[in-house]
């Protein structure tokens, strides 16, 4: 157990599809002192929000994941639903590049890291919006 999770710390949810990239983040998190809720989709993610028994640090969300429930529609559920979490999400994202997606990160105002990134570049991001592990 980490020791986010033996301080009572809530968990940060993180919504990615990739096997290898949650592997990544919650590597990195954990050693960092968060402690992690890896979901696969934002359709599982929903699940979870919407029945409000966890309490959040904050979210970490892939732009596009399987399940026809985007990132940017969980942060729409969000901000209608769970505003405690509005300005704690952090964004990822290995499609800058498409017009939509750029338009939908704008508009939600939240950071977002460009796959691939460092480790130092994912704790910088969730330390600055979600404030450090201790």
């Amino acid at each position: 157990m980490t020791q986010a999770a033996k301080a009572g710390r809530p968990p940060v949810l993180v919504i990615e599809d990739e096997p290898s990239v949650i592997a990544f983040i919650q590597a990195a998190l954990e050693r960092s002192g968060y402690h992690v809720k890896p979901v696969a989709s934002g359709a599982e993610a929903l699940e979870l929000l919407r029945d409000g028994g966890d309490d959040y640090l904050g979210i970490i969300s892939d732009m596009r994941t399987p399940g026809g429930v985007t990132g940017a529609d969980v942060y729409a559920w969000i901000t209608s639903h769970r505003h405690d979490l509005l300005g704690r999400v952090v964004f990822i994202t290995g499609d800058t590049v498409n017009e939509e997606t750029l338009q939908l990160l704008q508009s939600t105002g939240a950071p977002c890291i460009e796959k691939p990134f460092r480790v130092q570049q994912l704790i910088a991001a969730v330390e600055e919006t979600f404030g450090r592990s201790a």
